[in-house]
């Protein structure tokens, strides 16, 4: 990498990065905060595991019905106003779940949350990648996607510690959710001021840094154009990006299926913690994945490869969870459980970046959308495999042995990608 587009890079990190991770953080807080309110709010609400797993899942049906029309309102609106609108409108919709008063009104908010946070990842990482050449998109993917680790093992504390707060008459997952969705809105509201919509935008590039990264994106694309889809159908038809999104389901199968009940996986293996203990011992294990994934995405770069990092680490993922649910001493099973998470959110980084390599052109716009739009169905159906496993169990093993069958089939499904890789003069680059 020259020193030129080395300083480009840089700048386009530094200052695109920490806003993309701070809007992702948000929408991972307010879509998984259900989880720990969960540990009260269930009795509260007298609501059945099917029925919580209900209340998690539906958030992903109105996700997955507006995600791709989402990502072309960002091509057509730019993403300054659209990244604002959807942060503002998930916001609202999060402070409003002060008013839940059963399942069907818990239903009908979550549904609505999926509708107005649709299109945000997808949107990020199309947003990224028209800033960044490929080389680096890797190691910007995995840190972007590093998020995800930094909203589990900080927003674990800071959510059951929120749920301690007094607010007048409101209980403590009531408050939560008021402040989280306050505070989303208001930051939604900054982020129109600190995203420029294009390279010829910003104003803290000088014009032969704007001319030289321009110039190295269109080369990427023209590229692209030669090897990969590029048109909008041929985003979503190319038999590679079909089977990148049967992986992404399952992929999102064993991350949802986590996250949304791994604080009444953990009170099961560990009866007598309280909330905010819990919550620590899953930050824990979710510091120790967001290392592992910035490691992977590194070394993914560096070697050029992408599909057997993705294999190891599901494979990985797979014996954590089996190991989890087959062990009997609440320490081991609490090691398998962060073996097997270290393995899902190592993958997430390379997964995107594999799927970035495939499209270029209009395809991105689509692409993007419909992989994300496809794994999102696994937000549906894994809240309910896992609520089925633990009623037809009765313990916290049916559940892990579930995320275990995810893993496993995640890890089938990247045998079956086909090999993409880095040009040679990429890597040296990187």
């Amino acid at each position: 990498m020259t020193t030129l587009e080395n300083t480009t890079v840089r700048k386009v990190m530094w200052r695109l990065l920490p806003v993309s991770m701070l809007m992702f953080f948000f929408s991972l807080l307010d879509r998984t905060n259900i989880s720990f309110a969960a540990l009260d709010m269930n009795r509260d609400l007298m609501l059945s595991p099917s029925q919580y797993g209900t209340a998690a899942g539906i958030f992903f049906i109105g996700y997955l019905a507006f995600e791709i029309p989402s990502n072309f309102m960002l091509e057509r609106f730019g993403a300054r106003l659209w990244l604002t609108r959807i942060m503002v409108t998930w916001g609202l919709v999060v402070a409003a779940m002060v008013f839940v008063q059963g399942a069907t009104s818990l239903y009908v908010l979550r549904f609505l949350l999926g509708v107005a946070e649709a299109g945000l990842l997808p949107g990020l990482l199309l947003y990224l990648g028209q800033w960044l050449p490929a080389r680096q998109r890797g190691k910007a993917y995995a840190t972007l996607l590093m998020t995800t680790a930094i909203a589990y093992a900080v927003g674990a504390p800071l959510t059951t510690t929120m749920m301690q707060i007094s607010l007048g008459d409101l209980k403590g997952w009531q408050a939560m959710f008021l402040i989280q969705g306050l505070v989303t809105v208001v930051f939604g509201a900054l982020c129109y001021f600190l995203l420029p919509n294009r390279i010829a935008d910003s104003s803290w590039l000088d014009d032969t840094q704007k001319r030289a990264l321009a110039a190295t994106l269109a080369q990427e694309e023209q590229e692209k154009r030669t090897e990969g889809a590029t048109s909008m159908m041929a985003g979503f038809f190319d038999p590679r990006v079909l089977m990148a999104a049967a992986t992404c389901f399952f992929l999102v199968c064993c991350n949802f299926g986590t996250v949304l009940w791994l604080p009444q996986i953990v009170k099961g293996i560990f009866p007598t913690l309280t909330n905010i203990q819990i919550s620590l011992l899953i930050s824990l294990a979710f510091f120790i994945s967001g290392l592992g994934g910035i490691w992977t995405g590194r070394n993914s770069d560096r070697s050029g490869d992408r599909k057997w990092h993705l294999v190891v680490c599901a494979l990985l993922a797979t014996v954590g969870f089996a190991y989890a649910g087959w062990a009997t001493d609440p320490i081991l099973r609490f090691i398998g459980i962060c073996v097997a998470i270290l393995g899902i959110w190592s993958m997430f980084g390379v997964f995107w970046a594999y799927t970035g390599d495939l499209l270029g052109g209009e395809a991105a716009v689509g692409g993007f959308a419909f992989v994300n739009s496809v794994g999102s169905l696994g937000g549906v159906v894994a809240p309910l495999a896992l609520a089925y496993g633990l009623e037809k169990t009765g313990n916290v093993g049916g559940a892990l042995y579930v995320l275990a069958l995810f893993a496993l089939v995640t890890a089938a499904l990247c045998l079956c990608l086909r090999r993409v890789t880095l040009t040679r003069a990429q890597v040296v680059a990187a």
